[in-house]
This record gives C-alpha cells, sequence and structure tokens, in this order.
C-alpha cells in the first residue's frame, strides 16, 4: 500500500495522477496482482497440452502428494539405516522400485534427466569420446542442445551417420582406443520419416559388448509399459531399453511416469556403481520430498488399476464424451460458448505426431481473442487456454472435473467485463 500511495503521489505531482481513495487502492490491488503473477501459483491449464513444460509438466498424484507432506513434517530414515543404526545412503530408498518397474538390477535417481545424462557422460566420457549419430544431436525446449551437454561434460562428440540414415558400420568406424561410450538418444520432440535406416538398439549394445565399450540410451520420455493401452502410438519404453542390454538408460519422472521432476538411471550395478562414486553426484541428488513422491507414483504404477490415480494416466483414459457433457454444462451457463472437439497432445517432448481427441469449449470474445485470455490469466486462479483463429478454446481434457467452477467464474468475470 504505501508503495502504491508513493506511485500515486509521485503521478500527482507530475500532474497526471488521481489522489482518490479509490485510485490509491486500486493501484495497491494491482500492484499485488503484479507481484503475486511473479510468484509460483497454481493455474487451470486449459491449453490441451497434458504435459505442458512451462505449465509444470505432470500433476502429481494424491497419494505422491500425500507422501511429500508425510517425508517432510519431520524426520525420516533419508540417509539412516534402521536396521544397523548407521548412515545409509538415499539411493537405496527406491531399488526394489523401480527394480520392478525396469527390470533394471540397479538404479539411480538425480534432478532431471539432464543433469542424469551429465553425469554419466563426466563419469564414462570426461576426456574422452562419445559416439552418437547425427540424427541424435537433438535441441530440446529452452534452447539446450546434446552437443552442448556433451561438451560441457569434458566429453568430445564424435558424429556418425548421415542425418536421415546410420548404420552399425558408422559406429564400428568411428571407435578408437579413447571411446569413452556409445550414445543412443531419443529424438523427443521431433521425427524424421521417408528415406530413412538406423541401427537398431539391440544391435547396438552387441558392438558394444563386442569391444568393452558401454552403450548409454537417454529414452527422456520414461514410458514403463505399453501406451497402445490409452490409443496412443507405441513408444519404446524403458524395460525395453534394458532388455536390449543398455548399460545404462536415462529418463524423466515428470513426463510419461506422470511423477515428479526426476532424472532416473537404470543398469547394470557395475555402472551404477560408478556413477554413485563420482563427487559430482552430491551436486545433483533429490531431496526427500522428490524420492517420496517418485516413490509413491512408482507404486500407483505397479498395478494396471491403480495407474489411472495418477491425473496423467486419469486424463488420458477420460472418455471423449464425458468432457464433451462438462463443455455442455459450461454452455448452460455461458451460452456464448460452442461445444467442439478439439486435439489435445502429450507435450513434454513426447509423441509429437500423436493427437489425442478431445474436447472442449470455445468462443469469439468481443475484444478480440489476445485481450481474452489476458483477462482469463489474470483470473484467479489463472486460465491458460489458447486461440485457434478468431476463437478462445478451452480444452476440457486438461483440466480437472472438480476444477470447471473454476473455470466458470473466470468465464463469468470475462464476460461480465465485456
Amino acid at each position: 500500500m504505501v508503495a502504491a500511495i508513493d506511485e500515486q503521489r509521485a503521478a500527482f505531482r507530475a500532474g497526471d495522477g488521481d489522489v482518490s481513495g479509490e485510485a490509491v487502492v486500486d493501484a495497491a490491488a494491482q500492484r499485488l496482482t503484479r507481484a503475486a503473477a511473479l510468484g509460483l501459483t497454481g493455474v487451470l491449464n486449459g491449453t490441451g497440452v497434458l504435459l505442458h513444460t512451462n505449465l509444470g509438466r505432470a500433476p502429481l498424484a494424491a497419494e505422491a502428494l500425500d507422501a511429500i507432506r508425510d517425508a517432510s513434517a519431520g524426520y525420516s530414515n533419508l540417509e539412516f539405516d534402521l536396521e544397523s543404526g548407521e548412515r545409509g545412503s538415499r539411493y537405496d530408498r527406491l531399488g526394489s522400485l523401480l527394480r520392478a518397474a525396469t527390470g533394471a538390477a540397479s538404479s539411480l535417481v538425480v534432478n532431471n534427466c539432464a543433469a542424469a545424462m551429465l553425469l554419466i557422460l563426466d563419469t564414462f566420457a570426461r576426456g574422452r569420446e562419445a559416439i552418437v549419430a547425427r540424427n541424435a544431436l537433438i535441441e530440446i525446449g529452452g534452447g539446450f542442445r546434446l552437443p552442448d551437454v556433451l561438451a560441457r561434460s569434458g566429453a568430445t562428440l564424435v558424429e556418425v551417420g548421415a542425418t536421415n540414415k546410420v548404420y552399425a558400420a558408422d559406429f564400428a568406424r568411428a571407435l578408437s582406443p579413447n571411446t569413452g561410450l556409445i550414445l543412443r538418444a531419443h529424438p523427443s520432440n521431433y521425427r524424421i520419416s521417408g528415406f530413412v535406416a538406423d541401427v537398431a538398439p539391440a544391435e547396438l549394445t552387441a558392438l558394444g559388448r563386442s569391444v568393452g565399450v558401454p552403450v548409454v540410451e537417454d529414452l527422456g520420455t520414461g514410458a514403463l509399459f505399453d501406451l497402445r493401452a490409452y490409443g496412443l502410438p507405441y513408444e519404446r519404453t524403458v524395460r525395453d531399453a534394458v532388455g536390449d542390454g543398455m548399460d545404462l538408460v536415462a529418463f524423466s519422472g515428470d513426463k510419461l511416469l506422470g511423477g515428479p521432476q526426476a532424472g532416473i538411471i537404470a543398469g547394470a550395478p557395475a555402472a551404477i556403481a560408478r556413477l554413485r562414486a563420482n563427487p559430482l553426484l552430491r551436486a545433483l541428488r533429490v531431496d526427500k520430498a522428490t524420492l517420496a513422491a517418485l516413490a509413491a507414483t512408482l507404486r500407483l504404477h505397479a498395478d494396471a488399476a491403480t495407474r489411472e490415480r495418477i491425473p496423467l494416466y486419469r486424463m488420458l483414459a477420460t472418455p471423449l464424451e464425458t468432457l464433451r457433457e462438462r463443455g455442455r454444462a459450461l454452455q448452460r451457463q455461458f451460452p456464448a460458448l460452442e461445444v467442439i472437439d478439439t486435439e489435445a497432445f502429450a507435450g513434454g517432448g513426447t509423441l509429437p505426431l500423436a493427437p489425442i481427441a478431445s474436447a472442449g469449449v470455445a468462443f469469439v470474445p468481443a475484444g478480440g481473442a489476445t485481450a481474452a485470455l489476458a483477462r482469463l490469466r489474470a483470473a484467479t486462479p489463472p486460465l491458460v487456454a489458447r486461440i485457434d483463429e478468431a476463437r478462445v478454446v478451452i480444452d476440457l481434457r486438461t483440466i480437472e472435473p472438480a476444477d470447471d467452477a473454476r473455470v466458470a467464474g473466470a468465464l463469468a468475470a470475462l464476460f461480465a467485463a465485456n
């Protein structure tokens, strides 16, 4: 309030201010709204992008939130062995759960998948060469590029093959006494089609074993099961990569796994032991809240009957007609709305060419779509929608049914202002 009074006083002295009490209160309210927007706040995701990186990717299951509270409200056995009474390891807390989920004998969790790759490269390829196919030299969101991660780790990048065609012989020719590892990377948010050829993962791991060079896969998305169960295209799973003989597989916790941000590394015990011995690990370690949330999410994955308690899979499983009916309920409150079928997407660098049938509501605002989106973002809580030509579209697949009343509140404020 003091800052708002000072602001109004300065404006009045300049000859263009309003010093009425109402003007000062309005200015203070606007200042508080701007300040709140700079902090972390919950939003309603009406974009139809389920794993929206800018909106925090995967919402957590209620069980994961409960686990965070239980682990954080008091003390825990984070690094304490209850049986021996001596110091333990935080990295042992998820061992059995990750073994069951991935089929890998050993595992390690760090703070995100980029950190996982940095740790792997620093451990196995610092001062040495990392062989990567040209079609895997990707750039992900925020301008981060795999070659830059390689360079930062101290590894020397050795590119093989062509953009569209890569063969096992390309990798074999690139091997040298200074080869630290062979790297296979998930294509993230793009695909190459047409006149293409790639190396089968099992063929790559066989080459690595024949010369004693570890083969690593940056799988990224973290699918733990066949997504065709939800009408999506087949996506390579962590268990596939482990079964193909990868020495190490890195993947995200907050993408198709549907849990907290984390970088999970699954693989052979000897390779994981080398990662654990790297001093860099201390800078990349996760805290008790992340471990608790990840454990709870993995437990839900253990049974298909509980998987849909994870919000990502609950959203994917919602029938199209259910979304349409929710849209009709909003339309009954606001006749200006049109119930429409839409296309949602997984997002987060996953399944870029796989639209998901969805539904929502749309309208053409009197003051223009851009201004309407800004007003919706100023609601409490903010509602983030999208523009389709001149229409504002609110996709309901990414909004929990319990939040429909809040969507209605944001629309009521918008229509009242117009």
